[in-house]
């Protein structure tokens, strides 16, 4: 699941911003909604990614999804703040 898509995928930016979830959780949906909101408005590409689709994911973040990583390092977990997240990408 990509957040930010490009016509000419080799021209895409790395997202900075990864969101771990997982389909049917209520709080990833609210996470995504602030993670699509602060990255539109900052022009930041990020990506959403299910730890059902990788063992080792499911494995060390199950308990505290969602989770989101900023430039690779783990930002927030269960909860997404909006002035956190966007000062972290300025």
């Amino acid at each position: 699941m990509v957040g930010m898509t490009s016509e000419h995928p080799s021209q895409a930016p790395a997202p900075r911003v990864v969101l771990l979830g997982r389909p049917g959780c209520h709080l990833c949906e609210e996470a995504r909604t602030v993670v699509e909101r602060v990255t539109a408005e900052l022009g930041v590409a990020w990506e959403e990614r299910s730890v059902d689709d990788d063992p080792e994911l499911l494995r060390r973040y199950a308990e505290q999804i969602p989770v989101t990583f900023v430039d690779g390092r783990r930002h927030d977990f269960w909860r997404v703040d909006e002035g956190r997240l966007r000062a972290a990408l300025r």
